[in-house]
């Protein structure tokens, strides 16, 4: 069976793994992730062929998907998250985009058949923790510029902030990189107040998962990691209390009929 599923695992709690998600991974023999990924999993994994490819390791992982359903095998290759919002379907179907364009020599691909199984994004998850964050329109933005060029970057940055949509920041800090955050943090200054709402979730609905409820004038990339996510509400959210619970939502507009 040329068969190769392309599953978002969701952000880390095996409870959140869809059970369509669940059934693929069932029926594969092989499953190829970073092993991080693979560990949530729990049981799921057990009896079947492992590939643990390390991070930074993407494009080789995508091509060994294809390669092993090629072959007759019966293969999930699994993101956390939606696999399809920053993650790795996107990078299968360019692999499969230049096969076609005659960029690639592995025609044997193309007889794959592919199945993309969506999960919960990080930033649902967040969302739903808080209360009802993305209740308005909103916008995911990756402050990475490993692949996109900052100028881009701050251009969708500058515009989202002007159209005061809700902002998800995907990959706000790394390693080598920790100054784009406090530069979109100024960004959005200019149009929306220093009290804006802001979550920072870091691993979301894993054992070791922490919120902090800041405003947008309080947010730093020295209190951010690689494991967070930072969202940024618009001009209209709002942070309640209800005695020790915190709440964020973004209201849509029904007090005009309340």
């Amino acid at each position: 069976m040329k068969k190769l599923f392309l599953i978002g695992m969701g952000p880390g709690d095996e409870q959140l793994v869809t059970p369509k998600a669940k059934q693929a991974i069932s029926i594969s023999t092989d499953l190829v992730a970073y092993g991080l990924y693979l560990d949530l999993l729990g049981n799921q994994v057990n009896e079947k062929t492992l590939h643990d490819l390390p991070l930074g390791e993407e494009i080789g992982r995508a091509r060994l998907a294809l390669d092993l359903a090629s072959k007759d095998k019966t293969v999930a290759l699994i993101s956390s998250g939606d696999i399809g919002i920053y993650a790795m379907a996107t990078l299968v179907f360019e692999l499969l985009d230049l096969q076609l364009q005659g960029k690639e020599n592995h025609p044997e691909w193309l007889n794959v058949e592919i199945e993309v199984i969506p999960g919960i994004s990080a930033m649902q998850a967040g969302s739903s923790y808080v209360g009802a964050m993305l209740g308005h329109d909103f916008c995911t933005i990756s402050l990475s510029n490993l692949l996109t060029p900052w100028e881009t970057i701050q251009k969708r940055i500058e515009k989202a902030g002007e159209a005061d949509f809700v902002i998800s920041f995907y990959n706000p800090v790394s390693k080598k990189r920790d100054w784009q955050l406090n530069t979109a943090r100024d960004i959005l200054l200019k149009s929306r107040p220093a009290s804006t709402p802001v979550i920072l979730g870091r691993q979301l609905t894993r054992e070791d998962q922490s919120v902090k409820f800041i405003t947008l004038g309080e947010l730093d990339a020295k209190d951010v990691d690689m494991f967070t996510l930072v969202s940024v509400g618009n001009s209209e959210s709002k942070h309640i209390k209800n005695g020790d619970k915190d709440w964020v939502y973004t209201p849509r507009g029904y007090s005009k009929k309340l």
